[in-house]
């Protein structure tokens, strides 16, 4: 959600790093995320639960990646 509110704000995702236990907006909005950013039209419970997994793994292995680190890359991969 962090990621998605972010994105949908046009902020830059280059330097942001997920903030656990962080609590941001409400659940409705979290949904309305969710629904507009799946890919489904009418997405069930599952295909929900399976795009937030993907989406975390994905994250998660991008912040640990060292080629996605700005201090690294530097300028590089601007918007990677």
């Amino acid at each position: 959600f962090q990621y998605l509110k972010r994105f949908d704000q046009g902020r830059s995702l280059d330097r942001f790093q997920y903030k656990a236990l962080s609590v941001e907006g409400s659940p409705a909005e979290c949904l309305q995320l969710l629904f507009q950013h799946c890919g489904v039209m009418d997405p069930s419970w599952a295909e929900l639960h399976n795009f937030t997994w993907f989406l975390n793994v994905q994250l998660r292995d991008c912040e640990a990646s060292v080629f996605c680190d700005p201090g690294f890359v530097g300028d590089t991969l601007n918007g990677f």
